[in-house]
């Protein structure tokens, strides 16, 4: 491990990663385990999980691959229990799973609106209470990160339920932070703005013309700019941050920018 990487503090702590097998998830898991951690990936397709593990593997780390859907209550305590003896306990856990649906909430159902709950809050009050709960037992000072949005710091037009659902998961953060902070465990969350993931079904074109028309930064984020701030927040460098919600947008909340083409937005 080079100097460098002792500032952060992670060597040999233990990382648990939910939704770690693509995108930020495995962003996350290159940087910590470039300073130093260990680190448990959790996912829901084996294989990707299996081959983020192997890649922290390659870097002189121990890489754990974990199968499981936090979306079933049911496995959660099985999830944090596994990790727990795989990684002999869980120092940090970085929660990076969620996604949007559009619509008018004039066109939301019931069903749409619990949906989105449960995939964007109901699920991360639920790990980090387990998680929470098992670093207390073993007297870690623990760290958490969540993933939330600027869609949850404004309105959320055509993503209304997504927004609400985020906006909970910042309440929820602030809460943890302050409850929790006595047991020596900080809670933070990562704000994304316009990040290309997997999931980014998108033309080059579009993607460009729409970063250069609208965002200040000229082009939409990485997932490495992510698993950059994600680091930040586990590591040592992050002390005294709690409770804190992290912009990671180009600048976008700072210019107070809605995305173009919506129904009834003329931008």
């Amino acid at each position: 491990m080079s100097e460098d990487a002792s500032l952060f503090g992670l060597a040999g702590r233990k990382v648990l990663i939910i939704g770690g097998g693509q995108g930020m998830g495995e962003a996350t898991a290159r940087f910590v385990a470039r300073a130093g951690a260990d680190v448990a990936l959790v996912d829901i397709v084996p294989e990707r999980a299996e081959a983020v593990a192997s890649m922290v593997s390659g870097l002189g780390r121990r890489g754990i691959a974990i199968t499981g859907d936090v979306l079933d209550d049911a496995q959660i305590p099985r999830i944090i229990a596994e990790a727990d003896a795989k990684l002999v306990g869980i120092d940090a856990m970085v929660c990076i799973v969620g996604a949007a649906a559009w619509g008018s909430l004039l066109d939301t159902s019931a069903e749409v609106w619990d949906q989105q709950m449960h995939l964007n809050l109901r699920y991360f009050f639920l790990i980090c209470q387990a998680a929470a709960k098992s670093m207390i037992a073993r007297g870690t000072k623990g760290r958490i990160v969540g993933i939330a949005s600027v869609d949850g710091q404004r309105a959320s037009p055509m993503r209304g339920a997504y927004g609400a659902a985020k906006a909970g998961l910042i309440s929820l953060v602030q809460t943890m932070a302050v409850e929790w902070a006595p047991h020596n465990i900080r809670v933070n969350a990562i704000a994304p703005g316009h990040i290309v993931t997997p999931r980014l079904f998108d033309t080059p074109q579009r993607a460009e013309g729409y970063a250069a028309s609208l965002l200040p930064a000229r082009r939409r984020g990485t997932t490495d700019e992510i698993g950059k701030a994600a680091l930040f927040l586990v590591s040592d460098l992050a002390s005294y941050v709690n409770g804190t919600t992290l912009d990671v947008d180009g600048g976008q909340m700072a210019a107070n920018l809605f995305p173009r083409g919506l129904p009834g937005h003329n931008g």
